[in-house]
């Protein structure tokens, strides 16, 4: 049996900034659905135990230190052995990983056409082949991460972020399918990708890929 483990402030930035590596304060606060008064006193306080480091300037934002890593980890050690939840999120990553390889592969289709040639979005018909391709693969996603949120809470943004994401495929925009940083469908895969890593204490290989 799980118990109830409601994520703390200071965990969910430091996560947060673990799984996307540079991150404004904004946009901490909209991942984590905290409000910015705690986003900014818990990157106070980390900043002043040296876990953070600010960068300022044109490009603004936030990164975890060398400490802030050591930190990050142990404190999602202890979430996870609290929460009794550590087989059910690799039962979780198990199913993740039988979806990742036809993700990757999907992607590939997305990126580059059969002749071998960048797929340049002029084929409307080619696009919509392969939307259709993520749009089976999603409902299976969803609910790898579903189940997820219901022993950890914090992986509740996935199922929202994954919707988001697909919505935004659906309708059209290619660069919601797979375009780095911005939010897209493959930027919340990896990330889900790494949050099971991470939770579980593991390191990304080379066969992990995404």
């Amino acid at each position: 049996m799980t118990a109830d483990t409601t994520t703390s402030p200071d965990l969910l930035v430091l996560h947060t900034l673990r799984l996307s590596g540079f991150v404004a304060a904004p946009v901490i606060a909209r991942r984590t659905e905290l409000d910015h008064v705690t986003v900014d006193a818990a990157l106070a306080a980390a900043a002043e135990a040296g876990r953070v480091k600010e960068r300022t300037g044109r490009v603004a934002g936030w990164t975890l230190t060398a400490e802030g890593r050591t930190e990050h980890a142990r404190l999602l050690a202890a979430e996870l052995d609290a929460s009794g939840a550590r087989a059910a999120v690799e039962r979780a990553e198990a199913r993740f990983l039988e979806l990742n390889q036809p993700f990757k592969e999907i992607c590939s289709r997305w990126q580059v056409r059969p002749d071998g040639t960048p797929n340049d979005h002029s084929d409307p018909a080619y696009d919509r082949g392969v939307v259709d391709e993520l749009g089976a693969l999603h409902p299976r996603a969803v609910e790898v991460t579903a189940e997820l949120a219901g022993v950890l809470p914090r992986f509740g943004r996935y199922p929202r972020d994954l919707a988001a994401a697909w919505e935004r495929v659906d309708g059209g925009e290619t660069t919601a399918f797979a375009a780095p940083l911005r939010e897209s469908y493959h930027d919340v895969w990896m990330e889900l990708h790494q949050d099971l890593m991470s939770t579980l204490g593991r390191e990304r290989g080379a066969a992990d890929g995404h």
